[in-house]
């Protein structure tokens, strides 16, 4: 693709005064966001059915008292940042090919949507569990960023023991028992990816989009925002913000919890908007972790949760197989 595939987002951004107009986002995907999503204290009783009806209603929620160590986070925040200050050079060490058709490493949103359009950010993307799975020549010993495989693999650890915690609930939330969902997703062969977004900032950000709007493919993914605003939610015909909380976790029910419940909990379409400041500290980031199946499983419609009243709504496949579909905008 020339030149072009070879610059980043976060190099174009700090050559610009206009946005180019391969970003420009149509007017539908630009109009004003509503109220804010759920927030659940999960020190509180009955946080568990809350959860529930979120994941009913919004297929979104945030978390708070999560167990999770701040200092955790903050690791996991600071070898990100850091990784994104690296020169350019030093990046590209990591690059991705996309040839390879695989979706880890270092890269930027340069190939266009449906529409033609482009978004505005550049990403770090690598599976983190379980061992097996971990390809080192992603994220290697010798990465140029002190750190960055221990803050990973520390935070890592504490998604797991969350993710089994979401599972439960959420299961209970459907009249199963507590371990139903995690054993229908693979239980200990789940994958963990870790994302880092990095959006830089945008000469005329009401004119475009960080992610354009999407549900994940995940089952779940729980995000660590930072405090620049930017994800949205889309409910009720309207673009509702996820109101950044100091300490909170946001939870995004993916496309295989809303496939394998026919739809009791519903995958969350979302987007994220980008800012204008300049300075380092404004720049908007955020660390989702998506919990994937192992590929070769097949997922589909729970078979306790499908009777002749409420039949199946999907087929099952391969997850491996609705990965292809999705990535490739064919028919899932």
């Amino acid at each position: 693709m020339g030149e072009e595939t070879q610059q980043s987002v976060q190099e174009l951004a700090a050559s610009l005064g206009a946005l180019p107009p391969e970003f420009v986002r149509s007017e539908h995907d630009r109009g004003p966001a509503a109220p804010d999503a759920p927030v659940i204290d999960m020190s509180e009783p009955g946080f568990g059915a809350r959860m529930a009806v979120a994941a009913r209603e919004w297929g979104l929620f945030q978390v708070v008292n999560h167990g999770v160590p701040s200092a955790a986070v903050a690791e996991l925040q600071r070898v990100g940042r850091a990784f994104f200050a690296l020169p350019r050079e030093e990046k590209e060490r990591y690059a991705m090919d996309p040839a390879s058709g695989k979706i880890e490493r270092y890269g930027t949103k340069l190939q266009r949507d449906l529409e033609g359009k482009k978004t505005w950010n550049d990403f770090f993307f690598h599976v983190v569990a379980p061992p097996e799975k971990v390809d080192h020549a992603v994220c290697p010993e010798s990465l140029a960023v002190a750190g960055y495989r221990e803050a990973n693999e520390e935070y890592c650890s504490h998604m797991q023991r969350l993710t089994r915690e979401l599972f439960e609930h959420l299961s209970l939330g459907l009249g199963l028992h507590e371990g139903a969902m995690a054993a229908a997703f693979g239980g200990d062969g789940l994958v963990f990816l870790q994302k880092i977004n990095f959006y830089p900032p945008c000469p005329q950000p009401e004119l475009t989009l960080g992610v354009a709007p999407h549900t994940d493919m995940s089952t779940l993914t729980v995000l660590v925002p930072n405090d620049v605003q930017g994800l949205q939610v889309f409910k009720d015909v309207q673009w509702y913000d996820a109101k950044y909380v100091p300490d909170a976790l946001i939870v995004h029910i993916g496309d295989q919890i809303e496939a394998s419940q026919w739809g009791a909990y519903k995958a969350v379409l979302h987007r994220t908007t980008v800012n204008k400041h300049m300075a380092k500290e404004k720049t908007r980031m955020s660390w989702p972790v998506l919990v994937e199946p192992p590929g070769e499983l097949v997922v589909g419609p729970h078979p306790k949760l499908v009777t002749d009243e409420r039949p199946a709504k999907y087929k099952a496949k391969k997850y491996q197989d609705y990965q292809h579909c999705k990535m490739n905008k064919l028919p899932t």
